[in-house]
């Protein structure tokens, strides 16, 4: 019953070794995950914009060339 009388400070009350092991290894694992997600980002196909506005002015030369024809 002593150890439940002593009063509550900075001394007495720690997170101790198990605190500290939690912490780190949420921080491992957070590095796994971040290493994880950047190499599944990196094999996204996504087209870039000079893709895209290369396309759009194409589809628009093509439609010309096709009025152009039909006068």
């Amino acid at each position: 019953m002593l150890i439940l009388a002593q009063e509550l400070n900075d001394e007495t009350v720690s997170p101790g070794t198990t605190g500290t092991l939690i912490v780190l290894c949420l921080g491992i694992a957070l590095v796994f995950l971040i290493k994880s997600m950047n190499k599944r980002i990196s094999n996204v196909d996504a087209p870039r914009q000079a893709d895209l506005d290369q396309e759009a002015w194409e589809k628009a030369e093509a439609l010309r060339a096709e009025e152009g024809d039909t006068r």
